[in-house]
C-alpha cells in the first residue's frame, strides 16, 4: 500500500495489504497439496536458506530514542516496542541505555487505574526482555546523561543529551571470530572462578572489556572496584567505562536493592580490535578535543563494524566548554564521520590511551591509571 505523502488507500491496494497480510495461511492452504515427504524436504531446504541469511547479517544494528515519553513507558522502551521487528540481524547481546532521571522516575501505568509505578520496576524490564529471543544477553544501565547516534545512518550526527529523555540499544548478532560474554558481578558473586568463568582472566583471545560500576560510593566500592580492576590492568587488553546510576537488566538476584556491583561485556577472537585516547582536564576546547580524537587514528581499524564510546564525566560537556554544546561528539564525528558514537555521562570515567593492536599500549598498567573525574575515555571498538 502507497504511503508516500498525498497518496491515498484504493480497493485494489486494500485487497492487496490483506492478502500479505495473511501470507502465512496461503502459504499453509498452498502445502496441503504436497507429499509429505518433499514437505520435509521443503522445510528443512527453507530453515536452512533461513540461517544461511542469518549469518550473513552480521552488521551491528542500533535502535535510539529521545524526547518526551507519550507513553507510561521510558521513551526507548517505546521506540524499540516499534523498530525491533524491522532489525534485519538476530540479536544476541543487547547494550541498552537511558538517562536515570527519566527511567528512574515515576510514570503512570494506565493499565492499573492510573496507580504510580517506577520505570524501573520489573514490570518495565520485563517488557523490555520480551522484545528480544529468550537466549538474547540484555544488559541495561541508567546514568546521568546519555550519548547516541539517531536510528537509521552509521553517519547520522551524534547527539550529547545531559537532560532530557534519552536512550539507545546497541545489537549485536553473532559474528564469526568475535566471542561476546557478558558479566554481573556484586561482593557476592565475585570470585576467581567468575572472573575466568566471564573470560577476563587466563583468556589469551581477549581484547575489549566494557564496564559499568553502580554504587560505587557505597562503603567498599571503590575496594570492589580495584579488585576487578587489578587483573585487567596488568593486560595488554582494552579497558573502558564508567561509574553509572543503576542496572537495571538482568535483574539483581544476589545482593538487595543498593549493594554495589559491576556489570559490562567481554569481547574476544581475532577479529576484535579496540583503541582508546583519555581527553584530560586539560582539554578544554573544540580544537584540543578534536586534536587528542585525532589520535585514534593510529590505530587503523576498518570502519565497517566499528563503533565509537564516549564515557564522559557529568562535569564535562556543555558546562566544560563555556556552553558550547555537543563539542567532543562533534569532534568525533569530524574525524571519524562514518563511525556511530554512543556513550554515557557518569560519575566517574575508565580507560586510559590505549591501542589493541600487537603489543602497542600506552597505559601504566596499574588500577589508579585506569579511574578518572573530570575526564572523557573516548574509544573505538571494532568486531570484524
Amino acid at each position: 500500500m502507497d504511503l508516500s505523502p498525498g497518496s491515498s488507500g484504493t480497493p485494489r491496494d486494500d485487497k492487496a495489504e490483506y492478502i500479505l497480510s495473511n501470507v502465512a495461511e496461503v502459504v499453509e492452504r498452498i502445502l496441503t497439496f504436497v507429499p509429505t515427504k518433499s514437505l520435509l524436504r521443503i522445510a528443512r531446504l527453507w530453515r536452512n536458506c533461513a540461517r544461511r541469511v542469518l549469518r550473513t547479517q552480521q552488521r551491528l544494528t542500533w535502535v535510539s530514542a529521545f524526547g518526551p515519553s507519550l507513553t507510561d513507558v521510558h521513551v526507548l522502551c517505546g521506540r524499540l516496542a516499534e523498530e525491533v521487528e524491522k532489525v534485519f540481524l538476530l540479536p544476541k547481546t543487547v547494550l541498552a541505555m537511558v538517562d536515570s532521571n527519566a527511567f528512574n522516575g515515576q510514570a503512570y501505568c494506565y493499565r492499573q487505574n492510573k496507580a504510580k509505578k517506577s520505570r524501573h520496576s520489573p514490570d518495565t524490564v520485563e517488557e523490555l526482555n520480551q522484545l528480544f529471543p529468550r537466549n538474547c544477553d540484555i544488559m541495561g544501565i541508567s546514568a546521568p546523561g546519555i550519548v547516541l547516534t539517531p536510528s537509521g545512518s552509521h553517519s547520522g550526527a551524534p547527539v550529547e543529551h545531559q537532560e532530557g529523555e534519552a536512550g539507545y540499544a546497541l545489537m549485536f548478532p553473532s559474528i564469526e571470530g568475535v566471542n561476546i560474554r557478558s558479566f554481573h558481578f556484586c561482593k557476592k558473586t565475585f570470585s576467581q572462578t567468575a572472573l575466568q568463568e566471564a573470560g577476563l582472566v587466563d583468556n589469551p583471545d581477549l581484547r575489549v572489556v566494557l564496564l559499568f560500576v553502580y554504587e560505587a560510593y557505597k562503603s567498599g566500592g571503590a575496594r570492589f572496584l580495584n579488585h576487578v580492576l587489578e587483573p585487567l590492568a596488568k593486560s595488554k587488553v582494552l579497558i573502558a567505562g564508567g561509574i553509572v546510576e543503576s542496572v537495571f537488566s538482568p535483574p539483581r538476584r544476589c545482593c538487595g536493592q543498593g549493594a554495589y556491583g559491576v556489570l559490562g561485556m567481554a569481547l574476544s577472537g581475532p577479529r576484535v580490535q579496540g583503541a582508546s585516547v583519555l581527553l584530560e582536564q586539560d582539554v578544554t576546547s573544540p580544537k584540543d578535543a578534536e586534536a587528542t580524537i585525532q589520535r585514534l587514528k593510529a590505530a587503523g581499524l576498518p570502519e565497517r563494524n566499528t563503533l565509537g564510546f564516549m564515557f564522559a564525566c557529568v562535569g564535562r560537556g556543555h558546562n566544560y566548554y563555556d556552553n558550547m554544546g555537543n563539542v567532543e561528539a562533534d569532534a568525533f564525528r569530524k574525524v571519524f564521520p562514518s563511525t556511530p558514537l554512543f556513550g554515557l555521562f557518569g560519575n566517574g570515567e575508565i580507560g586510559c590511551d590505549r591501542i589493541v593492536k600487537g603489543d602497542y599500549t600506552l597505559c601504566n598498567g596499574d588500577t589508579e591509571s585506569l579511574q578518572h573525574a573530570f575526564t572523557t575515555v573516548m574509544t573505538l571498538v571494532h568486531l570484524g
